[in-house]
This record gives structure tokens, sequence and C-alpha cells, in this order.
């Protein structure tokens, strides 16, 4: 027989995870979630796993799918965390998670299907939790994609009480025999840049460590060079997503592959990301001053200050997407990708060469 104790029993909540928080936050959240969600979607809301039909059942929208290949990938944020920690503003940092997978998938010419969310956090706030679900669900429906499921893990002797680390995860369907690989490019296609946001999500252990720790800028501060926005307004600008405009282009031709290669310019810049979807033995020579440079990557080299060349390593400047289009092509797929309002340059051409980017 068990001894009667007066000594009080620890709770789950006691120790730093509160199991009823966890519940307000998933009703606080699934309208949102719900709002993403199209006929493919199978409704089982709360269950282990999200359902997801490949095809539409009703006729009017079947896809007809002959040879569908998946293509999957994952991505997180970054130190980008840190600024919306700072301005205590969370409902950006979801658009800057879809957006970096999101962006990946249509590389190779697949349709985002669904995206999947893991949320690490210190302490489980439910109205903080929903504005970060909210900027992914924003994100979600700007790409046409299902927000399935998601993970919420309280780990309150891990992270700080406000803080939390992200990840997110994206699935897409592209027909096989349109798959773009890059490896029917050749010399002469023509590389046209697709105008990034700003920052997006890359390159913020040098922006943090040159504007905040260098040159002092507080994040309320308004600098003339940044046109009116704050420095925290700049930094938390969501990163663009490109969904829309990109499967435009290539549902615009059915027949015809104009569109020979694409890459999304993330951590190392023009020339670490546009030599991963070309041939052996292909580059691109790029034109210098073929584009404008947004304020914020100016700022950031004069206030470092940085080298040219460390700052092309480094951010996106001002380009957030490329695709190598046949010549012929070229102008067609500009006007096109100018009348859905993204703002598009010549970049240069696809030259024989080493892989590294040559600039001219």
């Amino acid at each position: 027989m068990a001894k009667k104790t007066n000594q009080k029993t620890i709770t789950y909540k006691q120790a730093g995870v509160d199991i009823e928080a966890g519940e307000a936050m998933v009703d606080l959240i699934k309208p949102m979630v719900q709002a993403t969600h199209s006929p493919r979607v199978m409704d089982n809301f709360g269950s282990f796993a999200g359902l997801f039909r490949l095809d539409f059942g009703e006729l009017l929208f079947k896809r007809q799918y002959k040879d569908p290949v998946l293509a999957a990938c994952t991505d997180g944020v970054g130190t980008k965390l840190k600024i919306a920690f700072m301005m205590d503003r969370l409902d950006t940092v979801g658009v800057d998670l879809v957006a970096m997978s999101v962006n990946d998938l249509i590389c190779g010419g697949a349709e985002p299907l669904f995206f999947l969310d893991y949320l690490a956090v210190g302490k489980l706030d439910p109205p903080r939790m929903a504005e970060i679900v909210k900027g992914i669900a924003a994100g979600c429906k700007e790409s046409n994609c299902a927000l399935l499921g998601g993970e919420t893990a309280e780990m309150p002797s891990f992270y700080k009480p406000k803080e939390f680390d992200m990840a997110g995860f994206a699935v897409g369907v592209a027909e096989r025999s349109k798959i773009v690989t890059g490896q029917n490019a050749k010399p002469g296609d023509v590389a046209i840049g697709l105008a990034s946001a700003g920052l997006h999500s890359n390159g913020y252990g040098l922006a943090r460590r040159v504007l905040l720790d260098v040159a002092k800028f507080k994040l309320t501060d308004r600098p003339a060079e940044l046109g009116g926005a704050s420095v925290g307004e700049e930094m938390l600008r969501p990163t663009k997503i490109y969904v829309k405009p990109v499967l435009d282009i290539l549902k615009q031709y059915k027949v015809k592959r104009p569109v020979k290669a694409m890459s999304h310019i993330t951590g190392g810049g023009l020339g670490g990301n546009i030599p991963r979807v070309l041939p052996k033995g292909l580059t691109v020579r790029i034109k210098r001053d073929s584009w404008p440079v947004p304020p914020i990557f100016k700022l950031i080299a004069k206030a470092g200050p940085v080298d040219h060349l460390e700052m092309l390593r480094v951010f996106n400047m001002g380009i957030g997407y490329v695709m190598i289009v046949a010549p012929a092509y070229a102008k067609s797929v500009m006007s096109r990708l100018s009348k859905a309002g993204q703002r598009c340059w010549v970049l240069g051409k696809v030259k024989k060469g080493s892989p590294e980017i040559q600039w001219g």
C-alpha cells in the first residue's frame, strides 16, 4: 500500500510545456489553414497526417497528368528571425518560409501542391504563433499551394521565451516531359533577371553586422538612402514569391520549350546559383549595371564598407530569380512578365566557358 504524502506533484505546465495553449493555438489557426485548401485536400484536419489528392476529381479542374513526377524541398528563414524578434513583428517571416521553398521548387518546372511547417518555440503563446501561421498561410495562397499540416514543439529549456526557429517543406508535381533541367541550354540563350523585393532571406549575418553593429543604426532609424523606410522595415521585407509569373510563362508554351533553365538567387548570389542549373562547359556573361541595385544593398556596401565582390557573393543584389530563355522568345517572355507586374531585365547571355560567372 502506497504511503500517503502531502508533497505536491509537478505538472507538465510547470515544466514549461502548456498543452492547453497548444490546443488554443490549433483553434486560432484552423480557419487560416483551411483557407489555403483546394478540393484536392481531403478534410481530416487534426489527424496524424494530411491527405492530398494528386488530381482533381471534378472534370472541369482535372489536370490529366500523363507521367507525373513529385518534387520536394525544404528550407528555413535563418537569422532574419533575429530582426523579427527585435521588432516583435511575426506576420512576415511566415511568407519568407514559404517563399524559400516554393521558389526552389519551381526551378524545375514543378507546380507547388502543398506545404508543411515546423515551429520550435521557447514558450507557446497562441496569439503570437497565430501571427506566424498567418504569414505562412498568406505565402501558401500566393503560391497556390495548400498548408496541409505542421508541427509546433514547445521547448522551454532550448529557446528563450519569445524566440523560435522554423522550417518549411514543400511538395510539387511536374510532367516528366516538361521538367526544366537546364541540359538544353546553349550559347546565345538569354539570361533574364527577375527583380527581388530586397534582401529576401539570405546574408543577414553580414547585414546585421554592418547595419546594427558597425553603422549603429537602430531598427527604427530611417536613413535617407531607404526612401522613407526604416532599417527594420527594410530588413523584414518579405521574400518575393515567383510562382505565379513563372508558372504562367511555362504554361503559355505547351509545345515549344523556350525556358531552358531557372535559378532561385539565394545565398551565394548570382555567381553561386546560376552555374548550378547550366550544363558543363557553359556559363553566363552578365553585363554590369544591367539592372538597378536596390538602395538597401548600396547602404550595406557603403556602411561596412563591404567590397563589391563580397556583396555579389553574399546577396542577391536585386535579382531574386533568373530564367535562361531561347533568344527568339526573350522579348515575349519579358513582356508577359511585365504584364504580370514582375520587373525584369536582360542580364546577359549564355557563353562557353568554365562554371564561374563572367562579368562584362
